[in-house]
């Protein structure tokens, strides 16, 4: 049997640091890990321009321990207001990889986003033109539809007609959660891709809501059927490179998530790679692991692979109940579980 398991060092392609004191918790977890990360824009006020980018680039890497060569990816907030010149301004400042698009409402801090995704199209024209990827919150956010189906209803009325207008427009869809995500991203080219995070390989909306709401499963978009999450299992599973590691690690403090109204986030970057490991092991599927994590991603984006590595250890260990983050108490997410697996 396998006692340890040395990688490529990997990146995380979409996270959330948040701002202000948690940085000082929530850039070190990563960057011990990471190399590198795309660090979503939607702070408050969000991320819209190249200094905007450039001010929260200082302050992320202000938290990043000594010696570290962590690199912060930084993404460009999409609005109703974005210009074409604001995108080649992104391009020639040599610190952002994409443009995120989050419909108005659709998740955590995304009111300003875009009130109509088939409305900007100027912006994707843009984007493909300065090579740019789309990164794509694929929700509708009308109450009228069902917040299980709103990732459907999103590839329907608004990606796939994107995709077909802008064929050489690189396309990530972000956290992908259902079987139609899965196919979307199978029925296209390598310039269309996927995130996909811990929660959505390991759980289904049964570990949401079975027995009782358990609030720290909760994120956007929400957890789907089984059936979706055997087919993003065995997307990432095949090794299709299309698919690869995105934590949205999303923290938010015990006390709004344990709420009236929870915030929706799982903060899995204390445990990130053990986790993927454990889910890899569990399928028998160890020796593709490196590729999901360290290969795919930085090929998607163009990016050289990295050329230092992480060790695993097989060694049981038990995520910590609790982490204390800029002066918050939060719950990682699968607190108080026991992997087979830890950071060496």
């Amino acid at each position: 049997m396998t006692t340890t398991l040395t990688l490529t060092r990997p990146d995380d392609w979409h996270l959330h640091f948040r701002d202000g004191d948690q940085l000082r918790g929530t850039v070190p977890a990563t960057a011990q890990v990471f190399r590198r990360a795309i660090v979503m824009p939607n702070l408050t006020p969000p991320i819209t321009t190249v200094a905007l980018a450039q001010s929260y680039r200082q302050r992320i890497l202000a938290q990043a321990p000594d010696q570290s060569l962590f690199e912060p990816l930084m993404v460009l907030y999409l609005t109703d207001a974005t210009t074409r010149q604001q995108i080649i301004d992104a391009a020639a400042s040599g610190i952002i990889y994409g443009a995120k698009l989050y419909p108005a409402g659709a998740t955590t801090n995304s009111d300003s986003g875009v009130s109509d995704p088939a409305g900007i199209y100027p912006l994707y024209e843009e984007l493909e033109k300065q090579n740019i990827p789309l990164l794509l919150h694929g929700e509708v956010t009308e109450s009228e539809i069902d917040i299980f189906d709103r990732e459907k209803v999103f590839i329907d009325r608004y990606l796939a007609d994107i995709r077909n207008r802008f064929p050489a427009l690189r396309i990530v869809f972000e956290h992908v959660t259902t079987a139609d995500g899965v196919q979307f991203v199978q029925s296209h080219d390598r310039l269309t891709a996927a995130t996909v995070t811990p929660q959505h390989l390991m759980m289904n909306r049964n570990d949401l809501l079975a027995g009782g709401i358990r609030p720290h499963n909760y994120c956007l978009p929400v957890l789907k059927r089984r059936e979706h999450q055997l087919a993003i299992q065995q997307a990432v599973l095949s090794g299709d490179p299309r698919f690869f590691l995105g934590t949205d690690s999303a923290p938010h403090a015990q006390n709004k998530k344990e709420a009236a109204c929870g915030c929706a986030g799982c903060y899995s970057a204390p445990a990130a790679l053990p986790l993927y490991a454990t889910f890899f092991e569990q399928h028998q599927a160890l020796d593709r692991l490196e590729s999901f994590a360290s290969f795919f991603g930085p090929d998607f984006y163009q990016l050289p692979r990295n050329s230092d590595t992480v060790t695993l250890i097989r060694e049981n260990w038990t995520i910590p109940s609790h982490a204390e983050v800029g002066g918050l108490t939060m719950v990682p997410w699968q607190a108080g579980v026991e992997l087979p697996w830890r950071m060496a």
